[in-house]
C-alpha cells in the first residue's frame, strides 16, 4: 500500500496557509505558520518514481570530484544530483566532508547509498592518476579557455568522464585546471558571476550526461 498526505488549510482568516502533511503526523497538523486549526483539504497518494525508458540504457562512467567544498548541505545536495544524472562514483577531496557527516545524510536523501564515494587528501595526485587510467577530466570553472558547457555532451566521448567542482569562494585549483582536459563554465545572464557550488553542479551534469 502506497503512503499518503493530506494538503491542510489553516481555518484563521488571517492566515489561511495552505501546506502538505504526510499520513500519520501529528505534528503539523495545528498551522505551522499561526498555530490556529486547519482542516484537510484532500488527501492523495505519493507518486511512484517512474524509471523511463531512456535511462534504462546502460551509459558510460561519469564520476564526480569535489575539491574543498566547505558546506555540507551542498555536498548532500551535490549527492542527490549526482544520482539523478547517473553519477555513480563521488571523489571527495581536501576538506570536503562526506557522507559521515548528518548534513550530507539530511540533504542527499539517501543518494549515498547508489553513488558510491571515496575521500582522498590531495586532488591532484588524484587526478593524475585518474588521467593514467583512461579518465576524461572536465572542470568546471570561470576561465579564459573554458567554453559553454552546453558544448559538451557525454554522447561525443567514449572515455569515462570526472567533473570536477571547486572551493565556494576560491574555485577550482588553479593546478587541477592545468591537468584538466576541458574546462567549461555556464554563461550567466544576470548581474551575479556564479551559481552556488550545488546549483552550477546541477547544471553542468546535465550537459555532461546527455
Amino acid at each position: 500500500m502506497g503512503q499518503f498526505f493530506e494538503i491542510r488549510s489553516c481555518l484563521n482568516p488571517d492566515c489561511g496557509l495552505r501546506y502538505p502533511l504526510m499520513e500519520g503526523h501529528s505534528f503539523g497538523i495545528r498551522c505551522p505558520h499561526c498555530l490556529g486549526e486547519t482542516h484537510a483539504v484532500l488527501k492523495h497518494e505519493l507518486g511512484n518514481e517512474i524509471v523511463r525508458e531512456e535511462f534504462k540504457l546502460q551509459r558510460k562512467r561519469l564520476a564526480v570530484l569535489l575539491d574543498n567544498i566547505r558546506s555540507a548541505w551542498n555536498v548532500g545536495s551535490i549527492f542527490r544530483s549526482a544520482d539523478g544524472f547517473g553519477f555513480t562514483h563521488a571523489y571527495l577531496c581536501g576538506i570536503t566532508p562526506t557522507p559521515e557527516h548528518d548534513a550530507v545524510k539530511k540533504t542527499s536523501l539517501g543518494a549515498e547509498d547508489f553513488v558510491t564515494w571515496s575521500y582522498h587528501k590531495d586532488a591532484v595526485a588524484l587526478v593524475k592518476g585518474l588521467k593514467l587510467e583512461g579518465w576524461m577530466v572536465v572542470a568546471l570553472e570561470e576561465d579564459d579557455r573554458a567554453d559553454p558547457v552546453s558544448e559538451f555532451t557525454n554522447s561525443q566521448f567514449q572515455t569515462p568522464v570526472v567533473l570536477i567542482t571547486g572551493s565556494e569562494v576560491t574555485g577550482v585549483d588553479p593546478e587541477l585546471l592545468g591537468l584538466a582536459d576541458k574546462i567549461v563554465y555556464i554563461p550567466m545572464r544576470g548581474q551575479k558571476r556564479s551559481f552556488n557550488v550545488a546549483v552550477a553542479f546541477g547544471v553542468a551534469a546535465f550537459s555532461v550526461s546527455s
